[in-house]
């Protein structure tokens, strides 16, 4: 096998692995952002709700979270979300392709969103 013969099946292995990895992270990464779209959504209706109810203005601030239950439990949760990494489980797989086009492109290479290698023209020298 030459050296061209095998930098090719290399190359071809990357480029499955890559696929796999993102289409692997694809399922999960709609549902974290369906879950995040409904948390959001939630809070922002019950914002919503706080906000436009007249006794917020009379009460205390504790007491006025106690009378808005949905927006105080989905505010909670919305932050525990948040702390627990749910910003980067949404955005997994555009990290790794731009990481991977980093590293690509010491190569003269680059990759689709799906992962599949993009060969860029060699450079001419004169």
């Amino acid at each position: 096998m030459s050296l061209e013969q095998t930098a090719c099946e290399d190359l071809k292995a990357f480029e499955r692995r890559l696929t796999e990895v993102i289409a692997y992270l694809q399922p999960q990464t709609k549902r974290w952002r369906v879950i995040l779209f409904i948390i959001s959504t939630c809070t922002a209706i019950g914002a919503w709700q706080w906000l436009m109810d007249p006794q917020t203005s009379e009460v205390s601030f504790c007491q006025s979270l106690m009378n808005h239950m949905f927006f105080t439990i989905s505010s909670i949760i919305l932050v525990i979300l948040f702390l627990l990494g749910i910003h980067k489980r949404v955005v997994a797989p555009s990290i790794i392709v731009s990481r991977g086009r980093q590293v690509l492109g010491d190569f003269n290479m680059s990759c689709d969103d799906s992962g599949r290698l993009i060969l860029k023209p060699r450079p001419t020298t004169s």
